[in-house]
This record gives structure tokens, C-alpha cells and sequence, in this order.
């Protein structure tokens, strides 16, 4: 969702820069901060006791993150690490709050996120629990270009192999091996390394 800036300016919003890889915040932590990017990429991701990462989400500029746990005084449920050098407005959630009970549209705006979401995981959820490694990342390439208004044409997937992985919950080397089995059926195309759909 995306808020006017100069409106949470005006609530005491500030500006804050995150260098690429450092964290917003940890897993565990308790929320304080409503967050919208300004520019630049958040990922939000979770990690088992092996180190292996699982992807959540990723936002890009004009989306929000982190939202659900200001609600309920629970603890981030993921960490969340800038991608790239990244610029977010953050609103202390006292303040959040307030202006969310002051302005009806915008906490409209804010349930329709949040059912979005959850259905959209649901959908994930679905697959990687109840297909093959193909169909898994079938899902993830119709969603990547579905959310990016590109469902009716080919176009460069901008995921490694591993963030794939880490998205899917799947091992790097079934995610290399099973996409090669589709470029084989011309379901994809690997030109110099790069993912075509």
C-alpha cells in the first residue's frame, strides 16, 4: 500500500537510507515503525536452524512492509534486509495508528492489502505444499510476471537460481536441474545464463 508522503510527513514521518544487505529488522522483534519505500527493494525472509533461507516477500518502491504485527503486538514473524540501497519513510506506529483510525479510506485500503495477502500466500502455500518442483516454478514465474503486469509476453526472469530456490523452498540444485528439464520441453529459455519466460 502506498501512503502520500507529504501525509505522513505531516504525521512525523522521517527519511531514512538502509545501505544494500542491512537489516531493518530481525525476526523477533517487536514493531515500531510503520515502513513505505521510497526507492529501492526490501526482502522479507525467514531462516531454519541450517542457515537455509525462505523467501517471503519482496517489496519494491511505493509498497509497504511489516504492516500485520503493528496490529496485534506481536513480534516480526521475518527479517527484513534492504536488496539494494534503499530509501523508506517510517512513521512511528502510535502515529500509524492514529492516522489509520482518522482517515476510514485509508484503513480500507489497508484490510484489501492484507486479504490480498493472505490469499496470495495461501496460493503459495498450496504449491509448495502439494506440487512437483515443476509446477512450483511455474507458480512463482506466473506470479513474478502477473504482479508485473507482463502475463502476455516473455520476458527476463531477474531471480538467480538460488533466490528461486529461496523463494519456492526448494534445493538450489533441484531448481537448476528442473529448469533445465523445462527449457528441454520449451516451456523456458536459458540464453547466456539468463531466465527467459
Amino acid at each position: 500500500m502506498e501512503i502520500d508522503r507529504e501525509l505522513l510527513l505531516s504525521w512525523g514521518a522521517v527519511i531514512k537510507k538502509f545501505m544494500k544487505n542491512e537489516i531493518i529488522f530481525h525476526e523477533g522483534d517487536y514493531p515500531r515503525f510503520y515502513y513505505q519505500i521510497l526507492d529501492g527493494t526490501v526482502k522479507m525472509y525467514n531462516t531454519n536452524v541450517d542457515g537455509k533461507e525462505f523467501t517471503q516477500s519482496e517489496f519494491k518502491a511505493g509498497r509497504s512492509f511489516g504492516e500485520p504485527p503493528l496490529f496485534i503486538e506481536e513480534a516480526y514473524p521475518s527479517t527484513a534486509v534492504a536488496c539494494q540501497d534503499t530509501v523508506i519513510i517510517k512513521l512511528q506506529k502510535e502515529k500509524f495508528l492514529e492516522l489509520l483510525d482518522k482517515n476510514p479510506a485509508l484503513l480500507k485500503k489497508m484490510l484489501s492489502l492484507f486479504a490480498k495477502r493472505i490469499y496470495s500466500k495461501s496460493k503459495t502455500a498450496r504449491e509448495i505444499i502439494n506440487n512437483t518442483p515443476e509446477i512450483r516454478i511455474m507458480g512463482f514465474l506466473n506470479d513474478y510476471k502477473k504482479k508485473n503486469n507482463r502475463e502476455n509476453e516473455k520476458i527476463e526472469i531477474p531471480y538467480t537460481r538460488q533466490e528461486i530456490a529461496n523463494y519456492i523452498g526448494l534445493r538450489v540444485e533441484t531448481v537448476i536441474r528442473t529448469l533445465s528439464k523445462m527449457k528441454s520441453k520449451k516451456l523456458v529459455q536459458i540464453i547466456e545464463r539468463k531466465l527467459i519466460y
